[in-house]
């Protein structure tokens, strides 16, 4: 069995190497290709091109990048008219992946895609193209499949991997252990992001934030995670530039540790916000983007809330500090907050907990399970 597939940033790349394992196990002989990064490539995924080269975001840099991506898109087209898989899975990135799916799609190849896009709150006429380009649109979160049923679109619950591998209850003291941290001393985590453009825009302001909790509380240190050693560095020069005499551990693809020793997360609006949310942390919520691209977001955007555990919640559980709102001293005076009253995080935790559990119960079966169906039925 040939699959193709598509991730364009490091969460889809995450994503696609759980499910490239569970296919494996099930379908031994399969082979794939596509793009992929570091964590799909481990698992069996032949790279054509560097996931890096899609790892664009914004209403703006994709615009910049637009000759690239163009090329990307054409060069993935020809190989798979060329080399047809039995089944093409487009994880995330829809503004790329629906373009290719489309395409294949035309040419008789069964297209899967896999996170909706958030099509039920923004650039919503994107629904006809969806119909038009898969035959299976794979959710995260149950209440996206009822907005495919009123469209007509088949698609199935499969939850999130993350509320299945991070477990309930989390040992912060082994969590600092293995990072080599005091296990008698408080950390607060700052997570800006795994994009260059997100790194640019919210570490200078997390930095300056940090200065600010270790004024009022020297006793609290500072980690940090990177995705790879280009973001790792390009951090490590902004606290040169910003906070030299701070302390911050800072390490490359370890987030889950550092979110599981911490005791309060600041932490850039993604994929992010719901790993820190079942490591049960309190976390205040960050965004910045260009001033023109965010004018235009707030113009097509039909939803009120950025955060994944806001959305899950359906309310403002913690939290969100976009654009100008998004200050050093307002982030500080968030942690501050949760650090002076316990009580806020231990309600806040039983929420968190309480949304764990609903999201493990929503998905009825995997979704290696489900595109090996689509395939065998198609065959």
């Amino acid at each position: 069995m040939k699959m193709g597939i598509v991730a364009g940033e490091a969460s889809g790349d995450q994503l696609g190497a759980v499910l490239l394992k569970q296919l494996i196990d099930r379908e031994p002989s399969l082979t794939v290709e596509g793009v992929g990064g570091p964590a799909m490539i481990a698992n069996g995924c032949h790279s054509l091109f560097d996931i890096e080269r899609l790892s664009v975001m914004g209403l703006i840099e994709p615009i910049l990048h637009l000759p690239d991506l163009m090329s990307l898109r054409q060069g993935l087209l020809k190989h798979f008219h060329t080399n047809k898989p039995d089944v093409f899975v487009g994880i995330d990135s829809p503004d790329f992946n629906l373009g290719i799916e489309l395409k294949l799609h035309q040419f008789g190849i069964p297209i899967v895609h896999y996170v909706s896009p958030s099509v039920w709150a923004w650039r919503k006429g994107r629904i006809k193209t969806i119909k038009k380009a898969i035959d299976l649109m794979l959710t995260l979160f149950p209440f996206e499949v009822e907005y495919y049923k009123r469209h007509d679109v088949y698609a199935e619950c499969v939850g999130h991997p993350l509320a299945k591998s991070i477990p309930m209850h989390t040992d912060s003291v082994q969590a600092k252990r293995a990072l080599r941290l005091d296990d008698n001393v408080s950390y607060v985590a700052l997570l800006p992001g795994s994009r260059e453009q997100e790194l640019r825009n919210l570490a200078p302001i997390f930095l300056q934030a940090a200065l600010l909790i270790h004024k009022e509380r020297p006793d609290i240190q500072f980690i940090s995670s990177h995705i790879n050693e280009a973001r790792f560095q390009s951090f490590k020069l902004y606290q040169q530039q910003i906070a030299p005499h701070l302390t911050i551990h800072c390490f490359t693809r370890r987030s889950h540790d550092v979110m599981a020793a911490s005791d309060a997360v600041i932490v850039t609006s993604g994929t992010a916000t719901l790993e820190v949310m079942l490591f049960k942390k309190p976390m205040v919520i960050a965004y910045r983007m260009p001033t023109l691209a965010y004018y235009a977001a707030r113009w097509l955007v039909d939803v009120p809330f950025i955060g994944l555990p806001n959305l899950l919640a359906q309310e403002k559980i913690v939290p969100e500090c976009i654009q100008q709102d998004a200050k050093p001293s307002i982030l500080a005076e968030h942690i501050l907050d949760y650090l002076r009253n316990p009580f806020k995080i231990e309600a806040l935790v039983k929420r968190f907990q309480a949304i764990h559990a609903d999201m493990l119960t929503a998905a009825k079966t995997s979704a290696a399970d489900i595109i090996l169906d689509l395939v065998h039925r198609r065959k």
